[in-house]
């Protein structure tokens, strides 16, 4: 396909749309032949607890320092402890993704809060806040509602 001079390569499976990876993802043979790489996958699976290493990650690996850079960027703000829980990292994590249509982020870290404790309930409910958050944000924005003074942060 090609739109607005873009190439997109996309198949059709099982009826889905599955769109191809723009950047070579790195098999498990490729990270152990570069060093930096393999320090860094080595971490991610030690921290996780998991020998899967997702393919953000691999196609991060064909540049070593954004790779080294996002991961320890990650583990800073999402596996260190702070004052928000991990569901709540996760879940707002979700929702700005969710607004940057990026399904891929919305895939994994859903995966990862479910991981976290995340019922049906309560995915069903925070959907439903970014739902009335997106259709809110729309009116206010399109009748250009002046903030009140009150909400002014001092």
């Amino acid at each position: 396909m090609k739109l607005a001079g873009i190439h997109f390569a996309a198949r059709i499976t099982a009826g889905r749309n599955h769109t191809m990876a723009t950047a070579k993802l790195w098999t498990d043979a490729e990270v152990e032949a570069n060093p930096r790489v393999r320090a860094v996958f080595d971490d991610i699976r030690a921290t996780r607890k998991s020998d899967f290493v997702n393919n953000f990650w691999r196609a991060l690996a064909n540049q070593p320092a954004l790779l080294e850079r996002t991961w320890a960027s990650i583990k800073s703000v999402m596996i260190e402890p702070g004052t928000l829980d991990p569901l709540t990292k996760e879940l707002i994590y979700i929702a700005v993704s969710t607004v940057n249509s990026c399904a891929y982020c919305v895939h994994s870290h859903t995966a990862a809060a479910r991981a976290k404790g995340l019922t049906d309930d309560q995915h069903g409910e925070f959907l439903a806040v970014v739902a009335m958050a997106s259709e809110t944000n729309a009116l206010a924005t399109a009748l250009q509602i002046p903030v009140d003074a009150e909400f002014a942060v001092q």
